[in-house]
Formats: structure tokens, C-alpha cells, sequence
């Protein structure tokens, strides 16, 4: 018998692309700056997102922290803010997943912690989108986390 050079695909559906974890140092830093006092919140996540400048979760985190004030105050400059966090999150990651092999189609799932800062950031942006009266990119960005992982309703984000 011989071995095939065509190896056959016996996987069904789209592929799934899972990103890297961050290193875990960059992790205990975003975890407490997270647990910092609110009024110190905002500002220690900014000094993660410039620590590490690539970390996803640290950029959605800020616009989450930005959001925040947006919906209290209904500033214009917070979900300016929030939008600017969101999007650095969501292009840094779509950056992200090419270099991990995804191709512009296929599943990037919640269950993977790493892809969560992604998703959070495509979710955000949709929200803030929407709030800022940019419904149709609002409404693409929606559909995109609906591709992304159509079993994910967003509530843990």
C-alpha cells in the first residue's frame, strides 16, 4: 500500500481560527489594572494598551471603560473614544487572525479566551457605531460577530 500525496480532508464546515494567548505577564497587568478603583480604572488599562500595544482584550476593555462614561454622560468625546478603542481592537485583530492562518472566512469562537478581546472590540464597535448613528456600520459589524461565532450572543463581553 502506498501512502497518497493528497492527504483527504475528513473535517466538515468552515475552519476555526483560535489567536495566541498574550504572554502571561501582559495578563496579570490587565487583570489588575481592571481591579484597580474605578476612578483609577480608565488610566491604568490605558498604560496596559501601552505596554502592549498588540494585547486585544486591553483595547476593548478601554472602550468598555470609555463606553461606560459615554452612556452616563452622553459625551461626545467618551464615545469618540470608545469608537477609536473599539476600532484599534477590531483591525489589530483582524491583523491578528491573517497571521494565524484565517483567511476571511471561517469560525473565530468566544470559547477561545484569546479571541475574546476581538470579538468584544467587533461587538463594541457595533455598539458604539449604532449609538454615534452609524447604523449601517452598526449592522455590519453585527453580522460579522454573527459569522464569527453564530452560537455567541455577546452577553458575556
Amino acid at each position: 500500500m502506498t501512502v497518497s500525496e493528497n492527504p483527504v480532508n475528513l473535517s466538515s464546515g468552515l475552519p476555526e481560527t483560535a489567536l495566541d494567548p498574550e504572554p502571561a505577564e501582559a495578563r496579570e497587568v490587565l487583570a489588575a489594572a481592571l481591579a484597580a478603583p474605578e476612578e483609577l480604572r480608565r488610566e491604568a488599562v490605558a498604560t496596559v494598551t501601552t505596554r502592549y500595544p498588540r494585547y486585544l482584550d486591553a483595547w476593548a476593555r478601554l472602550g468598555d471603560l470609555a463606553r461606560d462614561d459615554a452612556e452616563s454622560t452622553g459625551r461626545a468625546a467618551d464615545l469618540a473614544a470608545a469608537y477609536a478603542y473599539y476600532r484599534v481592537g477590531y483591525h489589530r485583530g483582524l491583523d491578528q487572525l491573517r497571521q494565524s492562518g484565517w483567511r476571511g472566512q471561517g469560525y473565530v469562537r468566544w470559547r477561545h479566551a484569546p479571541n475574546r478581546g476581538f470579538l468584544r472590540s467587533l461587538a463594541g464597535l457595533a455598539r458604539v457605531a449604532g449609538a454615534i448613528g452609524e447604523d449601517d456600520e452598526a449592522r455590519r459589524c453585527l453580522t460579522f460577530v454573527s459569522q464569527l461565532d453564530p452560537g455567541w450572543d455577546g452577553a458575556d463581553a
